[in-house]
């Protein structure tokens, strides 16, 4: 059974930073690009950033770039982004995801996904 564990979100204040995990199971982690999406509360689902199967070639929505970092350890089966220089804009619920087998990430992005974790909340206020 394929899962996404998401964690590591709270609330920081604006200027914050959080490291955000997610644990992968029940596939072969290394094969497959994945990604971040964030959902804001009455909004839609934003792309945020995404990293191929061997962790050199990473991307990033305009709105996070130079402020948030994804990368990954194939070795735990984790991706990870850090966020720092977090805004109030930057509240979200942020999910991992997995494309399906073979789709590439490229600079902008994708929302075709066949697995989503639970998603973690990550709340940005003074």
């Amino acid at each position: 059974e394929v899962q996404l564990v998401e964690s590591g979100g709270g609330m920081v204040q604006p200027g914050g930073s959080l490291r955000l995990s997610c644990a992968a199971s029940g596939f072969t982690f290394n094969n497959y690009d994945m990604s971040w999406v964030r959902q804001a509360p009455g909004k839609g689902p934003e792309w945020v950033s995404g990293i191929n199967t061997f962790g050199d070639s990473t991307y990033y929505a305009d709105s996070v770039k130079g402020r948030f970092s994804i990368s990954r350890d194939n070795a735990k089966n984790t991706v990870y982004l850090q966020l720092n220089s977090l805004k109030p804009e930057d509240t979200a619920l942020y999910y991992c995801a997995r494309p399906p087998l073979g789709l590439r990430i490229g600079p902008q992005g994708t929302f075709e996904y066949d697995y989503w974790g639970q998603g973690t909340q990550v709340t940005v206020s003074s």
